[in-house]
């Protein structure tokens, strides 16, 4: 019963609560973003800055609290005097003492300096709070950008070891064309280096997606990962589109041309060619300048800026206002046990100490650093701008390439098979059905790249938009 309820609990978590990968474990994209942001020391580092802007302002606080001060000692002091000559004598004289104090001072009002020290504390800690979220940002963008690197090779190798079988039928078919007499040893010879060349392709995409997975697990910091397998997502659920080889070789009527394209459009033709498995090109919902709009309103690195110009405005405040004077109070006790005295005091004290001439340099200094602050956020508003232009731009050329490109697969492949036919006939030449081949191995490979870097392009709009993501983190979840 204890083993069947556990079960029943594994199967009803959830699919982003994977907290570690195991051994041949199936794992999504919000997986590897969330191991990510519980594994990353740059989270980690946000957090503890973060707390550190928090402990300042308790330090900036703690000047409107009372200080106080207590000493105690003891004094030896011994005077001895000898006189010699008619009439000599000496004399000794010991005045030894124990004393104990105790001071009370309190800062009653010093013209705003401690307010203005405190809101600029406040403001450096909602500095460190939006370079944390920033740091969210920038780890979940470059888990996406290496998970879907990871697709994109994964299809490559796909689409090499379909290229390896193709070369493998044609060199069997040729080299029983030869025994038989019918091609040319020329023809056998090409067969045997194109079927070597399409291993050595294969062995180069298996490299390629080996290292994609390190960049992944480096992107989610962990070390000695198994073999695990991830799971496409609904932008880049890729569905290569192979040839069925009996179907190739039952295939005689070559006199059908390749249908015409029309109609190019987005979903239509994706849907219809059905090189991709239940993948919609859902339409980005929103326009540039609703984009730029909403980049302004939630980059947190803007944000950033911002609290750090106020938090400078605020120091500038605070520089202007040490030359005023301090108001304090204070008490305080004594005991001296010599004569058995106490003693105890108030007191309310006016004091200024200020150097006039370093004081006018501090405010100047200030006063740039205001500005300094200002034309900083005056720079990044403009990188933000061109930022999601550009990736605003290569999203929208991407998404209306990948339909044309879907389309050129299916035409390639199908001119493939005319050749294939063609050559099987003795219509076509060897260097016909090579040029097929390679153009429809291209196109597969053209249409998986612009596939990736359409994902690529759409993540970094989104990551320049600063939009909100499906799996994420706060400061107080970080461990």
């Amino acid at each position: 019963m204890k083993k069947l309820i556990i079960i029943l609990m594994l199967l009803t978590l959830p699919a982003f609560a994977i907290e570690e990968i195991t051994v041949d474990s199936v794992v999504s994209l919000n997986d590897c973003i969330k191991i990510a942001l519980q594994n990353s020391p740059v989270i980690k580092r946000f957090k503890y800055n973060y707390g550190v802007s928090k402990s300042n302002v308790g330090v900036a606080k703690s000047a409107y609290f009372p200080t106080l001060g207590v000493g105690t000692g003891y004094t030896w002091n011994e005077t001895s005097s000898n006189r010699r000559g008619f009439n000599s004598f000496s004399n000794s004289y010991s005045a030894n003492s124990y004393t104990v104090q105790a001071t009370l001072n309190q800062l009653i009002w010093n013209f705003g300096k401690t307010n203005a020290n405190i809101r600029m504390q406040k403001f450096n800690m909602i500095s460190s709070l939006f370079e944390f979220d920033n740091g969210v940002l920038d780890t979940i963008f470059q888990v996406k950008m290496n998970y879907y690197g990871v697709l994109a090779a994964k299809a490559a190798v796909d689409i090499n070891k379909a290229n390896v079988q193709i070369n493998e039928r044609n060199y069997q078919r040729i080299k029983a064309y030869f025994d038989e007499g019918i091609r040319s040893k020329i023809d056998l010879v090409n067969a045997e280096v194109n079927l070597s060349d399409s291993k050595v392709l294969l062995v180069d995409a298996e490299k390629a997606y080996k290292n994609a997975m390190v960049t992944l697990n480096n992107s989610m910091y962990i070390a000695f990962a198994p073999d695990y397998e991830i799971e496409p997502t609904e932008t880049f659920n890729l569905n290569t589109y192979k040839i069925d080889l009996e179907e190739l070789d039952r295939k005689n009527d070559i006199s059908t041309p390749p249908e015409p394209v029309s109609d190019a459009v987005l979903m239509s033709s994706v849907e219809k060619i059905d090189v991709l498995t239940d993948y919609k090109f859902e339409e980005f919902p929103y326009t540039f300048e609703k984009a730029v709009e909403l980049a302004y309103k939630n980059r947190p690195d803007l944000k950033a800026y911002d609290a750090t110009l106020k938090a400078m405005q605020e120091n500038l405040l605070y520089i202007k206002r040490e030359y005023y004077p301090e108001i304090t109070a204070s008490a305080g006790y004594g005991y001296r046990d010599m004569n058995s005295t106490n003693s105890f005091n108030l007191g309310v004290n006016l004091s200024s100490s200020l150097n006039i001439l370093s004081k006018k340099h501090e405010i100047d200094s200030g006063k740039l650093q205001v500005k300094l602050a200002q034309n900083e956020i005056d720079l990044l508003k403009q990188n933000v701008y061109f930022e999601v232009q550009n990736a605003y731009v290569n999203m929208i050329e991407l998404e209306r390439q990948i339909p044309l490109l879907a389309v050129k697969v299916k035409q390639t492949l199908e001119n493939f098979e005319l050749a294939d036919g063609r050559y099987a006939v003795g219509l076509g030449d060897f260097i016909e059905l090579q040029d097929a081949k390679v153009q429809y191995n291209n196109a597969q490979h053209n249409y998986v790249q612009t596939v990736y870097n359409y994902n690529v392009a759409r993540a970094t709009l989104e990551k320049a938009m600063a939009l909100p993501q499906q799996v994420t983190t706060t400061i107080e979840e970080v461990n």
